[in-house]
């Protein structure tokens, strides 16, 4: 019995595959990428009827990040969280922290579990991109749209009042595009409107550098990213004429964090080599 053009065609795809996976570093960052959003897609399918159960139940990302932790894994990525006691308290707050690439996501599903009642402010436009945009819409992710201040800041202030209440985290990228170009950029102030106006702390959490992702020169390999949640930064006493000092303060806090620990970093990856 001879097999058929179509078997053939899949046997030498699959032999090929491993071949190309590690000997083209441009097909394996499209494959990576395929993988994660694929999968992202496909888990967003079977949890939409679960969450639909619960809808706008900020807990439900928290089984959101039990169906998809594991794609670290299966990228090659590892996370390690310091500062973990802030994040892991029972109270409502302002997190802020760098965006660096769409990969920002896996590193929060790791932290997740710690966080608990977490949700995030995201682009309006992500909505849109369904099914992924309805199960987070299903999990009480807040879309605001970016080119209308006014009526983001709304939203953001109606959501303040609710994540106070019921002690949840709010998770903002105050920089607003994703940059992964080893500073943190300048801030926009909605995040601190809001953290001042409701009297909520700002928790600033830092994710390293990810010295693994190109996107320019189409490199996406191993590596790990240590996530730092540093001491809340309290607001209580602040008024609105503080907001750009408050703004400064934690956009300081979180670059020296940032700097410092991509210097240890780059001397973990140099010391193997050095010591041969």
């Amino acid at each position: 019995m001879y097999a058929s053009y179509s078997e053939i065609l899949l046997a030498v795809c699959i032999l090929i595959l491993p071949f190309l996976y590690e000997s083209s570093h441009v097909f394996r960052y499209h494959l990576k990428f395929m993988l994660y959003y694929t999968i992202v897609m496909i888990n967003s399918v079977i949890l939409i009827p679960v969450f639909a159960f619960k809808a706008k139940n900020v807990r439900n990302l928290l089984t959101a990040s039990a169906f998809c932790h594991h794609i670290s894994t299966l990228l090659g990525l590892r996370w390690v969280l310091r500062g973990r006691e802030h994040l892991e308290k029972d109270q409502a707050c302002i997190i802020v922290s760098n965006h660096q690439s769409s990969i920002d996501i896996l590193g929060m599903f790791d932290v997740w579990p710690v966080m608990d009642k977490c949700t995030v402010v995201a682009k309006k436009e992500l909505f849109y991109a369904w099914p992924f945009g309805l199960a987070a819409w299903l999990c009480g992710l807040i879309f605001i749209p970016r080119m209308n201040s006014d009526k983001a800041r709304v939203l953001m202030n109606d959501a303040a009042e609710e994540i106070k209440k019921d002690k949840i985290k709010l998770w903002v990228f105050p920089e607003g595009t994703r940059r992964n170009t080893g500073q943190i950029h300048p801030f926009k102030k909605g995040a601190f409107h809001i953290a001042i106006s409701s009297k909520l702390p700002i928790l600033p959490v830092v994710f390293s550098q990810y010295y693994f992702l190109d996107k320019q020169n189409k490199r996406f390999d191993h590596g790990k990213v240590i996530v730092t949640a540093l001491p809340p930064i309290p607001t209580e006493n602040l008024s609105h004429d503080d907001l750009d000092e408050l703004m400064e303060r934690t956009r300081n806090a979180m670059s020296t964090t940032f700097h410092e620990v991509n210097k240890e970093m780059k001397e973990s990856l140099v010391r193997p080599f050095s010591s041969q």
